[in-house]
């Protein structure tokens, strides 16, 4: 057999140990915890207000307060908070009918 051929097998993996997944897992988890992190700066940052209707947020209702990222990259989450902006759940679902709405008009759906 060629050596080529031979680069393309699959080659064995040693499986890991419960610690070491153990690790993984947590690893996992902290970077998904820096990832959901954006709402709690973004409150502090923008207030509990929304962006568009201007709707005043206390303890109470706070859940119906999101965090919308104006790029659409839920990823990007600079500290500044320049690509967040809080809208009320009917704020949001409004942006994103519009985004959905504009793209099917100009064809790109």
């Amino acid at each position: 057999m060629s050596t080529a051929f031979n680069s393309r097998r699959p080659r064995a993996v040693k499986p890991i140990s419960q610690e070491e997944a153990a690790i993984l897992i947590r690893k996992m988890r902290d970077e998904r915890a820096g990832l959901d992190d954006y709402r709690e700066r973004s409150l502090k940052l923008h207030g509990w207000i929304c962006a568009k209707c201007g709707r005043e947020f206390d303890q109470s209702n706070l859940h119906l307060l999101t965090v919308h990222h104006k790029d659409g990259n839920h990823k990007n989450n600079p500290r500044d908070g320049s690509n967040w902006e809080n809208l009320c759940n009917y704020c949001h679902d409004d942006e994103h009918s519009r985004e959905i709405l504009g793209d099917y008009l100009s064809n790109k759906r």
